[in-house]
């Protein structure tokens, strides 16, 4: 072999150093040798899971002879001992033990073992339910309820005490907290939190990420072989009919009953008759002379009826018959119609009479029978209405018993849907027999025989005319009877079965039940399944006879039929099959008689059992009788009136079909048996001058007999041989031995004219006599004659011809089942010896078989022969003495000599036989395999290409021999070099060279063919990798690569070689012991030390040796040459996935979802594999895949973005922020993404290299979301399994580029295994859609349009099931089993509606998975934070995990995933807290929005660990600082985006949380002397006001003016962080103008400017600035309330902090401006000036003219308004309005005043406010009180909602009028307003003029108007003395 190998030698003498030459990945490398690898490399370990990685199982391979399953008790055989050489043969063939090989762990590998369904369910039991907070949520509705509860008792609004901060703390301080988690606040090391974290996190883990994931959607993988079915006897839909009883109007005398099919269309008979006897115990008395004992097999009254070919012209036929009586059958049968069977009494004397005669006749003629009557069922009108009721009174009752559905249930499941009566592409309509509902049929009507039309012709015109609605039968008078019959499916086995030989079926517990029979079937076309059972049947048929021009009376003619094996009368064989109620067989047979009739018709079936071996002397013997019907004197009962015979046997072969026979008038002479009656004998009589008279049909049913003239030939010529008898005659011909060979020769040749019926039905034998000539060169007159030629071309032309012809019988690789099963079940390499007997039971020559598993020592000599090497092998066309062999077969031969029955030779004296011995001339013993290759190889031609057609068969063949070879020489152990010779190893080579080459270069134009060829080459070597020498078979693959990748530069589109060579490749790779092929237990070392080390502590026992240089780790994760050439296949995987997904690679788009299901399917199977449970050998199969995550890292850019899909994807309840478009409806969220808009909390985007992607926009196409999700499923299963301290010390080596890569990821990861929810469970369910077949995918299939030809052969022959059965070789039953199988993983796709159930179980694995996934992320992260504690210079990548963190954070988890989630991220914060406070600011953000969420959750755990963490957090940044004012920030602001954005907020938690918070500090002994307690009290009761407020925001949508109270109030909040405050003025102020209070927008906009100008002024001394609110005093007095002086407050040159784009000098101008303008719409034009005071001193310093001039444009237009409006301006309307009624929660007893647009009437308002809040509580609830009078609260209905208006005006002390002169200083800050109240003083409110008094209120509101809201709270109310009526008068005249 050194040819071979010298390449891959040289790998281990060259050091694997980094000057390695580099081979392109378009190329492969140069394997291993495999072999020499294993014995140069031991492994160091002795046992333990690692050592099976290292080598195959040495069971791997066994041969086994299992007993085929035998159908009846006993085995059908010949009963003679003697049989011939054929006949031998075909029993043996038929009864021998299938001869499987069996590679014992096949079912492990990707072919067998595919990720189904039913697998996928089985792995995921005992998940645990993930809990998903989405989950818990509760529905739309409950919550409504909730809220509108909450609305009642929620807390009060404004700072009235109740309202206050005390109640707020009050309440907190009351709730309870979660559970803390223990030892949070101990000081722990770092390493010993990571290494408790790490224990917990990977604790109870699911094993198997593949199980949760499902199985990409693929077409039947390619790799996917089905065991063959085994051969058996073939059925078609079986049918059950029971007859139950036959009652006539009148019962004289027994009727005899028979049933049989007939096809009408095809106009034949397509069963044999069932006789059934119905008659009573008296009835049958009246024969008993006549009747010898009937046997038990013949009292059967139900039958089985096969139909392989159902159709709507299938009838099923009854005719019955009488004893014979005088008169024709009309007489006879006229009592039958006239009499009524309600007349009995009646005629009771005439029916006496008839008794009597009819007991007469039987007496006398009682062993002859007449036709009488006849009836047709059609079957399909009882199948297709059995399921209907429809009664049709005339024809067919349907009985409805308590029968029905006993069977059909059960089979519904054999076959697809009901089919019944669909029509189909054929024009043929096949109906379904195996499901319609048991029925009852009663048949009323039978039609009498007519003597002149009783032959079948006639009986079909009677059946097509049947099925006609004006039938002729109609017209005719019928014989009224009573037939019941049950019709059903054939149950599957059932009881007390015989065969149609009468042999009993298995399961028949007591042989004394009457049985039922199994009717033989006549198919009504050819049925091709080969034969396995011994049958041997004859039918006869006598059909008419004339004996018009017999001289001499001859009336009533019955024909006598005997089957002879000799002359003499006595010769005659007990073979003819009984009728009914008779013994089981008999010597003959009479057919019924026709009376009076010279020339009759007959209709009779004689069913003979044939001998095994016939002889010249076998025939049928018919003898002709006239019998008298009167008793008269001196007459015999029967005279004969002719003779006439068949001889059974013609030239040796079995003589049947259609005869015409003439009729002797005398006894025939002597010898007469083997000349045929046609053969004019010498002085005999004959009827009719010896012309044909007698008409009759012979029929064989037989397994023995091919009845083809070709296969008869050449099994003649082979058994000739085997005999060695010469001449042998065939046919007419006489063969001579030397002329044997010619004729030999042209016999397999003329193979190919036979037909093919008998072909396929003979296939078994067929193909093992071709191959024994092949093996077993015979040797014909001294010559040894070379048949491997013939033989080959024969075997391939007969396959061909099957494939071409059966093609519904393919599997998806378009291998014809038969073959598939006989090289299965069938081949085995032939015995070598002619006639020796063989070592296993049976002595059945022909062929060796063992009989044990057990390798027998003793071997027949024939093995012992070493191959000697005769010129044959070098060209199979010389025949050529063999040279002698050497001693030792000398030896085994001298001692065999004597035993001549091992040496038959074509000699002629035992003398000349020893002879031969000594000198060696000796039959060669060739082996199959290499005769089959060498043929092969030397074919050209049509041959070859017909080869090539079929390669499958040939390859499988030669596997199946070499095995065989290897078991039989005991070489399954040897050492895989040695075990076969050089040269069938050349052959090999070159057979895989050519076959590469013509895939390569006719993929073009064949590609069907090609795409055949391809898979089968790709079949054989996976095959040739469990019984040859690896690193050759490895060679082979390279050699094909070769070729390949040379033709792939030269074509302009690849894609379809590579599709080739991938689907080449995936073949190879489901070997089952791929990953051992891969030597996963090899280290790339350095030639010096040969075996790798592994006394390794650091490596944690994981068997990597410490010292693999970095060099070495950087081989094992990228595609190196020394990667590639140790890990061959997994090398070739990555490569080839590599290539594809390389964005550069022209045209391989449409490639991307096959190759990476190829990966995935692979690293699928591992999974699940149990070899690799263990983890530390799913370490070593991961290692495999190392370079995975390079490949994977390089199509970042390419993926499908996940993180893209959350805003369409309707994700359920868990908001994040980046969700917050998607709700674009409400106003919340509007506010908050302003307030989003104008501060730091990030935008969550992509991480900045996918934003890099994004902004210079993909040049690549991206892959489909499906074939990402594989790719990155993959990547999490290598960064599960793979070996910890490997991938760190990859990490390590990493450039911080390629880390970031890596982390974007596993971000990407997150967002793509997201939980979907359960609520998108159910909704997907409902639009029913498949989620997987998104358009890309369909599009790639568009592209590979050219690559579909395989697909579209498993279409096809999926389709076949569709078409009409009549192309394929029998029912649809059979295909459908296959399909049954080869599908049962895809029936996911057509199954629509899910159950409650399947919906639960998809949501729990998608839960489990999401869960899974993202602990994986989690490990991942952990490993790279640990690589940065080990190398400080890659701190710049822990932004990155802190990303990939928070995003998990914000997607959808599960509680566990957060557990461990939380934990890592408090790790990480306490190795790095500078990161985060003074680096990630951001993400400092970012985190406590997170945080703050998950302490909202409903679930107890998830918020125990939020809020631990949060408290962390504020710990370790107030630790940094001394306070936490960052924190605290980002905190508060995090609360606002998340109040706002999340739609089922649920206040309570939080409360928990904060709770939980305040509980930790208290507890936190360490910080107890500090103000951190404090300040965490403080922070959390400032959270808990804004909570309360916010939640209220949301239930106050539709009420504006509490809308503003709540925003004023978190605003008022949020006093600490001037971003926010800011933030929610400007939302107040978007408001204000939306409802054109411009007044009050205006307001708001200055109070944002003083808060910017305080800020503003601490930042930066610049005197034109405002000194901060102080200046805007004069706007508004409100306006101090913004002044900074609380010592919580943040210094604004902290980060962070005061960072919007307000927080500037434009900023602030620009706050201004908008002021100015809002003042200007709202008509306050001196407001307008009083703002332009603060910005023109700006611009003046900015020297900013153009500014100055458009302002001063503004003051010039504003007091021109003034002047112009002057009298004629209206600002607004005062209400006072107070809400009394416990229905009111927080406004109950609060009075306001209202600001409303001017001339508003008090109707309006009243209007508005009781429309308002009656439509919230209830019209009838809501009053508004008339007078304005003080409001007494226990007079009112506490159910009812009471609101008082009162029109109020704005009220001046004297003092104040001096100053307020305009109408505008009126209106302008305005704090106090007065109303009057009428009154008397005895209480009522009016009365005389004289008696009226009234009395002033003052109120003093909290704010002066206009302020930032158009209602403020009445904080003092005064009463002025009262006023009497007409002073009142008096001074309303002043």
């Amino acid at each position: 072999d050194s040819m071979t190998f010298q390449g891959s030698f040289q790998f281990y003498e060259i050091d694997i150093s980094p000057y390695i030459k580099s081979v392109p990945l378009t190329e492969a490398v140069d394997p291993v040798d495999l072999e020499d690898y294993l014995i140069t490399h031991p492994l160091t370990m002795d046992s333990g899971p690692l050592r099976d990685l290292l080598e195959f199982p040495p069971d791997d391979i066994e041969v086994v002879y299992s007993p085929r399953e035998c159908r009846t008790l006993v085995s059908a055989v010949p009963e003679e001992s003697e049989m011939d050489p054929h006949v031998r043969d075909c029993v043996r063939s038929y009864t021998e033990d299938w001869a499987i090989v069996n590679r014992k762990y096949h079912k492990l590998g990707t072919g067998f073992n595919p990720n189904t369904l039913d697998k996928q369910k089985e792995r995921q039991k005992g998940l645990p339910k993930q809990i998903f907070e989405s989950d818990e949520a509760p529905d739309g509705n409950s919550y409504q309820d909730e809220q509108d509860d909450l609305k009642r008792r929620s807390m009060s609004i404004d700072d009235t005490p109740r309202g206050s901060w005390a109640c707020s703390i009050f309440d907190l301080k009351n709730s309870l907290p979660d559970a803390l988690l223990p030892n949070l606040l101990d000081r722990t090391p770092n390493e010993e939190i990571d290494h408790q974290n790490d224990d917990q996190r990977k604790s109870n883990r699911h094993k198997e990420l593949f199980a949760l994931h499902p199985a990409p959607d693929e077409e039947e993988p390619i790799e996917r072989l089905c065991v063959p079915e085994v051969p058996k006897e073939h059925f078609g839909q079986r049918l059950l009919v029971k007859c139950l009883s036959l009652k006539f109007e009148i019962e004289i005398e027994p009727i005899f009953a028979s049933l049989a099919l007939y096809d009408v269309k095809e106009k034949k008979k397509i069963s044999e008759n069932f006789y059934f006897d119905l008659n009573s115990e008296q009835m049958k008395g009246m024969l008993r002379p006549h009747v010898p004992p009937a046997a038990i097999t013949t009292l059967a009254r139900s039958a089985i009826f096969s139909i392989t070919y159902p159709s709507q012209d299938v009838f099923l036929v009854i005719k019955l018959e009488k004893v014979l009586q005088q008169g024709d059958i009309g007489e006879c049968a006229e009592p039958y119609m006239i009499f009524k069977e309600a007349d009995a009494a009646k005629n009771k004397e005439k029916l006496e009479k008839l008794k009597s005669q009819a007991e007469q006749f039987c007496q006398r003629l009682g062993k002859y029978r007449m036709p009488f009557a006849w009836t047709a069922i059609h079957l399909m009108n009882i199948v297709s209405s059995a399921g209907s009721l429809e009664r049709d009174s005339t024809e067919v009752e349907i009985g409805t018993g308590e029968r029905k559905g006993s069977w059909s249930e059960r089979r519904n499941s054999s076959i697809v849907g009901r089919r019944s009566l669909e029509r189909t592409t054929s024009g043929d309509e096949t109906c379904n027999l195996t499901s319609f509902r048991p029925a009852t049929l009663t048949v009323t009507n039978f039609f009498k025989q007519e003597g002149d039309r009783l032959s079948d012709e006639d009986l079909y015109k009677f059946l097509a005319d049947m099925r006609r609605p004006s039938s002729v039968l109609r017209r005719l008078r019928p014989i009224t009877a009573q037939l019941k019959i049950d019709i059903s499916p054939a149950p599957e086995n059932p009881h007390y079965c015989l065969t149609p030989e009468l042999l009993q079926v298995k399961l028949y517990p007591d042989s004394r039940v009457r049985p039922t029979r199994e009717i033989l079937e006549f198919p009504a076309r050819d049925v091709y399944i080969p034969n396995t059972t011994y049958r041997n049947l004859l039918y006869v048929y006598p059909q008419s006879l004339n004996f018009a021009n017999r001289q001499g009376s001859a009336r009533n003619i019955t024909v006598k039929v005997q089957f002879m094996y000799g002359e003499d009368p006595s010769n005659a064989m007990p073979v003819i099959f009984g009728k009914s109620s008779c013994p089981e067989f008999s010597k003959e047979a009479y057919t019924a008689v026709v009376y009076h009739n010279r020339s009759p018709d007959f209709h009779e079936e004689i069913k003979i059992k044939l001998p095994a071996t016939l002889t010249d002397h076998h025939h049928l013997l018919f003898t002709f009788y006239h019998v008298s019907c009167q008793q008269k004197q001196n007459t015999p009962l029967e005279t004969p009136v002719g003779y006439t015979w068949i001889p059974m046997l013609q030239n040796g072969r079995l003589k049947t079909g259609q005869f015409c026979l003439p009729v002797s008038l005398e006894k025939p002479p002597q010898a007469y048996s083997v000349l045929s009656p046609e053969v004019p004998l010498p002085g005999m009589k004959w009827v009719d001058n010896h012309k044909g008279v007698f008409n009759v049909e012979v029929v064989a049913v037989s397994s023995i007999h091919t009845q083809d003239p070709y296969l008869d030939k050449f099994f003649a010529l082979v058994h000739a041989l085997d005999e060695h008898m010469f001449p042998v005659r065939i046919g007419d011909m006489r063969i001579m031995e030397n002329n044997l060979e010619n004729e030999l020769k042209s016999s397999i040749s003329a193979l190919n004219s036979s037909q093919l019926e008998p072909v396929v039905r003979f296939l078994h034998l067929l193909l093992d006599k071709l191959i024994l000539l092949v093996v077993r060169p015979p040797v014909i007159a001294g010559q040894i004659v070379n048949l491997g030629q013939a033989s080959f071309e024969a075997m391939a032309s007969i396959i061909n011809r099957l494939h071409k012809n059966l093609e519904g019988n393919q599997d998806q690789h378009g291998r014809n089942n038969l073959l598939t099963s006989y090289i299965y079940y069938v081949f085995r390499l032939p015995n070598t010896y002619p006639n020796s007997p063989s070592p296993g039971p049976g002595g059945l020559g022909g062929s060796v078989h063992y009989a044990t598993m057990a390798r027998s020592a003793v071997r027949p000599a024939s093995l012992n022969l070493n191959r000697s090497r005769s010129l044959s092998n070098s060209n199979p066309d010389i025949s050529g003495t063999p040279t002698s062999p050497d001693d030792e077969v000398r030896s085994i031969i001298g001692s065999k000599a004597t035993d001549r029955s091992c040496n038959r030779m074509s000699s002629h004296t035992e003398t000349s036989s020893f002879l031969q011995t000594l000198t060696g001339r000796l039959p060669t013993k060739k082996l199959f395999h290499e005769e089959l290759a060498l043929q092969w190889v030397v074919c050209s031609g049509s041959v070859r290409e017909a080869a090539l057609q079929q390669a499958w068969f040939f390859f499988e063949l030669m596997v199946k021999s070499m095995v065989h070879h290897l078991y039989f020489a005991d070489k399954l152990d040897a050492p895989r070099k040695n075990r076969f010779p050089e040269r069938f190893m050349d052959d090999i080579c070159a057979l895989v060279s050519t076959i590469a080459n013509d895939i390569v270069s006719r993929f073009q134009k064949d590609t069907e063919m090609i795409e055949r060829l391809n898979t089968s080459l790709a079949f054989f070597l996976n095959d040739l990798l469990s019984i040859m020498d690896r690193g050759f078979v490895f060679s082979l693959i390279k050699a094909c690569y070769k070729q390949v990748s040379s033709k792939l530069y030269s074509l302009p589109n690849p894609s379809i070689l590579v599709s080739l060579r991938l689907d080449f490749l995936r073949i190879i790779c489901s070997h089952e012991h791929y990953v051992t092929l891969n030597l996963p237990c090899s280290l790339l070392t350095p030639p010096a030390s040969p075996s790798p080390s592994v006394s390794s502590a650091t490596s944690q026992s994981s068997g990597f040796s410490t010292n693999v240089q970095d060099q070495k780790i950087a081989n094992m994760f990228e595609l190196s040459v020394p990667f590639r050439q140790q890990h061959y296949l997994a090398g070739l995987v990555l490569t080839e996935l590599a290539v594809i997904l390389d964005p550069d690679a022209e045209g391989l788009f449409g490639l991307h979802k096959k190759v990476i299901n190829m990966v995935h399917n692979l690293l699928s199977s591992h999974d699940s594999d149990p070899r690799y449970s263990d983890p530390q050998v799913k370490a070593r199969v991961a290692m495999l895949y190392l370079p995975l995550i390079g490949v994977i890292m390089e199509t970042v850019p390419q993926l499908y973005d996940f993180t893209e899909t959350h805003n369409q994807r309707g994700r359920p309840s868990c908001v994040t922020i980046d969700d917050y478009e998607s709700e674009g409806g409400s106003m919340i969220s509007q506010t908050v993404a302003m307030a989003i808009a104008g501060t730091s909390v990030p935008q969550l985007t992509r991480p900045s290299s996918f934003l890099l992607t994004s902004t210079t926009g993909r040049q690549h196409s991206t892959f489909s979301a499906e074939s990402s999700r594989s790719l990155l499923i993959c990547l999490l299963w290598v960064l599960r399994n793979a070996d910890e301290s490997v991938l760190q010390k990859w990490f390590t080596d990493l450039s911080v580029l390629q880390l970031n890569r890596l982390l974007d990821l596993l971000y990407l990861c997150v967002s793509c295994f997201e939980y979907k929810g359960k609520k998108v469970f159910e909704r997907m369910n409902s639009l029913t859609f498949k989620k997987s077949k998104d358009m890309r995918a369909k599009l790639e299939e568009a592209i590979l349009g050219s690559i579909g030809a395989r697909q579209e052969m498993v279409r096809r022959s999926r389709g076949q099931l569709e078409r009409s059965p009549s192309g394929s070789a029998f029912g649809s039953q059979e295909n459908l089993r296959w399909r049954k199988d080869m599908t049962h993983w895809r029936q996911n796709t057509e199954k629509l509606d899910k159950s409650r159930a399947e919906i639960e179980h998809e949501a729990l694995i998608d839960g489990n998975l999401a869960t899974e996934a993202n602990l994986i992320i989690l490990d991942t992260l952990e490993i790279a934070v640990q690589t940065v504690s080990v190398t400080e210079s890659k701190e710049s990548i822990l932004g990155g995990v802190l990303k990939v963190l928070l995003h998990s954070m914000a997607c959808n988890q599960s509680a566990l995933y957060l557990q461990h989630c939380f934990a890592t991220q408090r790790a990480l914060v306490s190795k790095f807290p500078e990161l985060l406070f003074e680096e990630e600011t951001e993400q400092c953000a970012d985190l406590c929005l997170r945080l703050l969420r998950h302490c909202s959750s409903s679930i107890s755990t998830i918020r125990s660990h939020a809020s631990a963490s949060l408290y962390l957090l504020m710990r370790q940044n107030f630790e940094i600082g001394n306070n936490f004012a960052r924190v605290k920030m980002q905190v508060t602001m995090s609360l606002s985006s998340l109040v706002g954005t999340s739609q089922n907020f649920n206040e309570e938690f939080l409360r928990r949380s904060l709770k939980t918070i305040l509980t930790y500090a208290e507890e936190d002994l360490e910080l107890r002397e500090t103000t951190f307690p404090d300040q965490v009290q403080d922070l959390v009761f400032n959270l808990h006001m804004i909570l309360s407020d916010t939640v209220k925001m949301k239930e106050h949508q539709e009420d504006p003016e509490m809308l503003i109270d709540l925003m004023y109030r978190i605003a008022k909040g949020y006093q600490t962080s001037p971003d926010l405050r800011l933030t929610w003025l400007q939302n107040m102020a978007g408001k204000h103008s939306e409802r054109s209070n411009h007044a009050e927008s205006a307001q708001c906009l200055v109070h944002s400017a003083a808060l910017v100008a305080e800020y503003l002024s601490m930042l930066e001394d610049r005197k034109y600035l405002p000194v901060g609110c102080v200046t805007f005093q004069n706007i508004s007095s409100n306006v101090l309330e913004e002044s900074a002086v609380s010592d919580d407050v943040v210094s604004p040159d902290e980060e962070g902090i005061c960072s919007g784009k307000y927080f500037t000098e434009a900023g602030l101008v620009g706050l201004l401006e908008q002021a100015a303008a809002s003042f200007s719409m709202a008509g306050m034009y001196e407001a307008v000036n009083e703002v332009y005071k603060v910005l023109i001193p700006i611009h003046e310093a900015n020297r900013d003219a153009k500014k100055l001039s458009t302002i001063h444009g503004k003051l010039q237009e504003a007091f021109s308004k003034i002047v112009h409006q002057d009298g004629k301006r209206m600002f607004g309307t005062y209400f006072r309005v107070g809400f009394y009624g416990t229905k009111f929660g927080d406004l109950d007893e609060q009075e306001f005043v209202y600001k409303e647009p001017a001339i508003t009437k008090l109707a309006e308002i009243s209007h508005r406010l009781e429309g308002f809040y009656g439509e919230r509580f209830g019209e009838d609830v809501v009053e508004v009180i008339k007078d304005s009078n003080p409001v007494d609260k226990c007079k009112l209905d506490p159910n009812k909602a009471y609101i008082q208006i009162t029109y109020v005006e704005p009220y001046f002390d004297t003092y104040e009028m001096k100053d307020r002169i305009t109408y505008f200083d009126k209106n302008y800050n305005l704090r106090r307003f007065m109303y009057c109240t009428p009154f008397t003083l005895d209480g009522r409110a009016h009365g005389e003029l004289h008696e009226q008094f009234k009395r002033k209120t003052i109120l003093t509101t909290s704010h002066a108007f206009p302020y930032i809201k158009t209602r403020i709270n009445v904080s003092h109310k005064e009463e002025v003395r009262p006023v009497q009526r007409w002073a009142m008068v008096s001074y309303l005249l002043y």
